[in-house]
């Protein structure tokens, strides 16, 4: 008598046993090899299959395959998948939306030469509230010029940046119809990022 069994990791223990009533419970699966005892002359806790009295029971009751947790280990990753597939795809159409509306709102003030209701803007307030901003072609290549002076487009928000700081709060945008789109959206990109509260359009 007076042996003690706990689980594994347990602060907790069963008291007064027997070797028999250990043996029994390990044969019912009561207890796992793994789980401890501490026997009537011991000091500290030794797992079952460890002990010199119990490793011998333990290995005839042994299986020979031990038992595999593959649902509780499974993590299924399919759910996640979809999920990130979806938000994937709704932040590429909303940044194909945002870019194809650059677009079609520098086309529309294009298309409006002949309307007579278009505002004109006097010289003058060019000159004192916009930085004019001109995009022409150099053979195949865009060329941007800030008030006439020619700046690389990795220069373009720096250069915005410096006049934004002035007056001048608007940008006057000229670009030839050759121009690709892509360079026009990135004009307009820096002068927000330039924070340029408007972009007007050059109708020629």
């Amino acid at each position: 008598m007076n042996w003690k069994v706990r689980h594994w990791g347990s602060a907790r223990s069963i008291d007064n046993l027997s070797l028999a009533q250990i043996v029994q419970g390990l044969q019912d699966g009561l207890w796992e090899s793994t789980d401890e005892v501490m026997g009537p002359h011991d000091s500290n806790w030794v797992a079952i299959e460890n002990h010199p009295e119990l490793a011998e029971v333990v290995a005839e009751i042994e299986p020979e395959h031990p038992h595999q947790y593959d649902e509780e280990a499974h993590l299924d990753m399919n759910a996640l998948i979809d999920v990130s597939l979806v938000l994937l795809i709704f932040f590429i159409l909303i940044t194909s939306y945002a870019v194809l509306q650059k677009r079609l709102e520098a086309a529309n003030a294009t298309n409006q030469k002949m309307d007579e209701n278009l505002p004109v803007v006097e010289e003058k307030q060019v000159e004192q509230q916009m930085v004019q901003v001109k995009v022409e072609m150099k053979g195949d290549q865009p060329v941007i010029l800030v008030e006439k002076k020619e700046v690389a487009p990795n220069q373009l928000l720096a250069e915005l940046r410096s006049y934004s700081k002035s007056a001048k709060t608007e940008m006057l945008l000229d670009y030839d119809d050759k121009v690709p789109w892509g360079v026009v959206v990135k004009v307009q990109d820096a002068a927000k990022g330039a924070r340029l509260d408007r972009v007007h359009l050059v109708v020629h």
